[in-house]
């Protein structure tokens, strides 16, 4: 007969305890059910006023997929009720855990020793073993986390979580006015990774003649710099810089081309950045071989049509000017401001 156990939780957000304690039950039955149980009304009702945002349910039972998918006893799944914290109905609740597992439960785990009495009530046939309930193998919690952001228990938020919270920094602008090695910069500062703009990688790979970028390009450029970034999220320590996106990619595709594209329009809908820095063209502008409009005039109305384009895309951004100092300067302020209370 196989010995069948089951871990539950919120995971909201998921962390190292979590991973600890899935770890060691799935070493102590021949199948762990790990469940996902959730209720948007509890849930959010948790998360307000914390400095954790809510966090779908989809997004956790993906983190838990992830973090499982090469335990093949490990199954994952998820319970979904209504209640609020208050009137939960712990009853319900077991008959659904009973119902999507679907086999008798031998063994309930947790880290919490006041679930003791609930437990031996609800699954009287099953024992309740305490994984870690003195959190001395990972001395955190969900609760802890959630009043005192992710940011500051980071070694206890897993790999596999990580992505959801890295901050996106995209650094836009026109020609020659500083994106690519503010990016880099700013990377190096903050120890994280960057991407580099895709269309200017395209455009070397095709050998770099100018007029040679055709109108089907422009799609094959923003969904490859789409790549680039999910990548470089991946890996990302806490924070991601990005030089360009679709919207940019929009403002080429009419420059050189003399073509507005919907498809453009659609992806720089559904991208998200939570800063975007824009460089004025108030740096000297550099002949680097694929760059053709430099006259000043000229590249203040190229950097106005970029600006009416995301504003008609309703991005919202921040203006740096200056220097090199003072655009560097200027961008860790913001920055920093974007860290503050989180």
């Amino acid at each position: 007969m196989k010995k069948i156990g089951f871990y539950g939780g919120k995971f909201l957000p998921l962390h190292q305890g979590h991973v600890y304690a899935i770890i060691k039950a799935s070493t102590m039955v021949d199948e762990l059910y790990v469940v996902l149980s959730h209720s948007e009304k509890r849930d959010q009702a948790l998360c307000k006023g914390s400095k954790l945002s809510y966090i779908p349910s989809r997004i956790r039972l993906r983190w838990l997929s992830q973090l499982t998918k090469e335990m093949e006893h490990v199954k994952i799944v998820e319970v979904e009720d209504h209640d609020g914290d208050e009137d939960y109905n712990w009853k319900e609740g077991a008959l659904k855990i009973r119902e999507v597992i679907g086999q008798e439960i031998d063994v309930v785990f947790s880290s919490e020793t006041d679930y003791d009495p609930i437990f031996k009530e609800l699954y009287p046939k099953a024992k309740h073993i305490l994984i870690d309930a003195k959190r001395k193998q990972c001395p955190i919690s969900a609760t802890e986390i959630r009043n005192k952001g992710v940011f500051h228990y980071w070694d206890y938020i897993p790999e596999v979580a990580r992505p959801y919270f890295n901050k996106k920094v995209v650094i836009l602008g026109t020609e020659s006015c500083g994106k690519s090695t503010l990016t880099r910069n700013l990377a190096l500062i903050y120890n994280t990774t960057y991407v580099n703009e895709y269309g200017r990688e395209y455009c070397e790979d095709l050998g770099g003649c100018d007029g040679i970028i055709l109108e089907e390009d422009y799609p094959i450029i923003a969904y490859g710099h789409k790549m680039k970034e999910y990548e470089a999220i991946k890996q990302a320590n806490k924070i991601v810089f990005i030089d360009t996106e679709a919207v940019v990619t929009q403002f080429y595709s009419e420059l050189y081309n003399q073509k507005h594209q919907q498809v453009l329009n659609e992806i720089a809908r559904i991208q998200q950045y939570h800063l975007c820095l824009f460089l004025e063209p108030d740096v000297k502008w550099v002949d680097d071989g694929l760059r053709v409009h430099g006259e000043q005039q000229v590249r203040e109305e190229n950097n106005q049509r970029l600006k009416e384009l995301l504003k008609e895309n309703g991005i919202e951004f921040v203006s740096i000017s200056g220097t090199y100092q003072e655009r560097l300067e200027k961008a860790i302020e913001v920055i920093g401001g974007m860290f503050e209370g989180v």
